[in-house]
């Protein structure tokens, strides 16, 4: 199990820091969030906003007992209700997985080409050669996972980059024509994944080499998106209801294509896509309240975005956002006015404590003036903001940078679109820590204990978050010396005492 934690600094920066790398014995909700409490206990972090799984039913588990445990801490923000976030790349692969079913033969031809080019030295020679006649660089075929859909993108845009030399080799290798043949598929029921009849993949045809452009060229938008979303240095919820909307929208025009294979594809994909982004009743709220705090959108975009999506629903549900961001300004407002008062409270006590001399209540007397004057024409913080222009929408321009030079005008919303802002809308980040993990535990190194393991990956992952480079020289002095005091001690040095 990986954790990783992100958060926005008082000076604005976006932090991701790999806090847990260990393996579990059980896969079950309950012992995962049992893992994940111990995890926080040990990094003194009890202040949870949201918490980005995948879709495993056991996730939800997990999220619903770490909730449970939050609200005994007491930092529960509003019941824990936006607590669960949904990784957003993980619904993306479900919804294309869905639709690529719908091409299966053209995408089978294809790749049983490029396995049988693939095979063997002498096949990948005269492929080669191929290549070079066809005036085209020495580049490797890729071969997908069919579980993996972006694998299959990336496979069908190097097949087609590398189209005339395949047909080339086709020419001059009978043993491909044959390997298509009589090879064969096998093809799923169009509601499940049980294998409904076996059929010859047959040869690749011109309209094979349409029909995968077409598919690649609509693969292409949902490719760059998961590349968009699974980012972890720049923000990605403020972008997260838009790109949504985006699919949607893409989704809804494919379907009246006279393309009868993509609008197929696009139809079983609404499918998936309304399961998890088609009633607005359940979905988180942190869907739509990071798009508010983004200056440049606000309700502004946030409106047009609900209507385009959902129609005469979107003002019922602009309405709930509206009033769940209220609730949970006012979270943040009273938390911080108590801080405040507390802090004010005790410099108060010091004060009278060392003076006998009454000054008198001239300035407490007229600060209640003050807001008694002004009580009818208040505004919150909120409304303050939500009241203003939305900025112009530059290339260049930096969310993070524009809160930062406005926390002095907004300083409760501010903290709240700190905590808002860095939520990872994917759990690429952790994921990505498990093929690190791969390269460090290997067949050479197999004798690693777990707590080693877990040293070593999250050791590279701070190093390389680490804004200044750290020059392992400047260091030597100190680590030879530990070196010293421990062999004096007559003991190794272990990962514990380091």
């Amino acid at each position: 199990m990986c954790i990783t934690a992100h958060w926005i600094d008082k000076n604005w920066t976006l932090h991701k820091r790999v806090i847990n790398f260990c393996p579990i014995s059980c896969h079950r909700g309950e012992d995962l969030a049992k893992g994940i409490v111990k995890c926080l206990h040990e990094w003194g972090l009890h202040r949870i906003f949201t918490v980005t799984v995948d879709n495993a039913s056991s996730n939800s588990l997990c999220v619903a007992e770490l909730s449970k445990q939050l609200t005994k801490w007491g930092t529960n923000l509003l019941g824990g209700k936006h607590l669960h976030v949904r990784c957003m790349a993980h619904i993306i692969n479900l919804v294309v997985q869905d639709g690529i079913k719908e091409a299966n033969i053209s995408i089978e031809r294809i790749r049983q080409a490029v396995k049988y080019i693939r095979q063997s030295p002498a096949r990948w020679k005269n492929f080669q050669e191929c290549c070079v006649d066809e005036n085209l660089a020495k580049k490797s075929l890729c071969l997908d996972v069919p579980t993996r859909w972006n694998s299959t993108y990336l496979m069908l845009n190097r097949a087609i980059e590398y189209e005339g030399a395949i047909l080339t080799y086709a020419d001059r290798d009978i043993g491909l024509a044959h390997h298509l043949e009589f090879g064969h598929i096998c093809v799923c029921d169009g509601d499940s994944d049980i294998v409904d009849e076996e059929q010859p993949v047959g040869s690749l045809l011109c309209s094979d080499w349409d029909s995968v452009k077409r598919i690649a060229k609509f693969l292409e938008l949902f490719f760059k998106l998961t590349l968009k979303v699974s980012g972890s240095l720049y923000i990605t919820s403020n972008i997260h209801f838009l790109e949504i909307c985006q699919v949607g929208f893409c989704l809804s025009k494919l379907i009246s294509s006279d393309d009868i294979v993509l609008a197929q594809m696009a139809t079983n994909m609404k499918k998936k896509f309304e399961k998890y982004w088609g009633d607005p009743t359940k979905m988180n709220k942190m869907l739509f309240i990071p798009c508010v705090l983004d200056p440049r959108h606000k309700f502004t975009t946030l409106s047009f975005a609900l209507k385009k999506m959902f129609g005469d629903n979107g003002a019922t549900i602009e309405k709930d956002v509206r009033e769940y961001m209220k609730l949970l300004f006012n979270e943040y407002s009273s938390s911080a006015s108590k801080d405040k008062c507390g802090k004010l409270s005790s410099e108060v006590e010091a004060s009278s404590s060392s003076s006998m001399v009454d000054i008198g209540d001239f300035y407490e007397e007229l600060s209640r003036h003050t807001s008694g004057s002004g009580a009818g024409n208040s505004k919150s913080e909120l409304d303050k903001y939500l009241a203003e222009d939305t900025e112009v929408g530059t290339s260049d321009f930096n969310v993070l940078l524009w809160w930062k030079y406005n926390s002095a005008r907004f300083p409760f919303l501010s903290e709240m679109a700190r905590d808002i802002l860095a939520i990872p809308i994917s759990s690429v980040a952790s994921e990505c820590a498990f093929s690190t993990g791969g390269r460090v535990l290997d067949s050479f190194r197999s004798s690693l204990t777990s707590k080693l393991v877990e040293a070593l990956v999250c050791l590279q992952d701070w190093l390389r978050s680490e804004s200044q480079p750290i020059s392992i020289e400047e260091d030597l002095d100190s680590l030879e010396q530990l070196e010293q005091d421990l062999a004096k001690v007559g003991k190794e040095p272990s990962i514990d005492d380091i």
